[in-house]
């Protein structure tokens, strides 16, 4: 593995996630899901994040249109999370799942508006 995209990829990681939920992945992975950790953070943080190419709040809210789409709500609430973290306000992330809802359907997007709304109730922005 590259050191040094391991190491952007942890800076980027907790800049958008926090540092005590990385640090947290990172200290619970054992010998079975370790090498995957490593690996994601390098290649999803060091080299994809890491790309200066697209800002940090552009690609919060890709991931969330993605994300969304794709149906996986643990990480849409992960990603929700992060993309408050790079500046997505409330009202970009609305507009994000009607997007979700137009290309991917109405339960789609009734289920990401369940994931965000626990979120941004939690963040105290709702």
């Amino acid at each position: 593995m590259d050191d040094k995209l391991f190491e952007k990829g942890l800076e980027r990681r907790k800049a958008t996630l926090g540092a005590s939920y990385v640090e947290k992945n990172l200290a619970d992975a054992d010998d079975f899901n370790r090498p995957f950790q490593e690996a994601m953070t390098a290649w999803c943080w060091g080299f994809g994040w890491g790309d200066d190419t697209i800002d940090a709040k552009t690609r919060s809210m890709m991931n969330l249109a993605m994300i969304g789409a794709l149906g996986k709500m643990e990480e849409f609430q992960i990603h929700t999370r992060g993309a408050l973290n790079n500046g997505v306000s409330v009202e970009e992330i609305r507009a994000i799942i009607h997007v979700v809802g137009i290309y991917c359907g109405v339960p789609q997007a009734l289920e990401c508006f369940r994931a965000a709304r626990k979120v941004l109730e939690e963040a105290g922005k709702l």
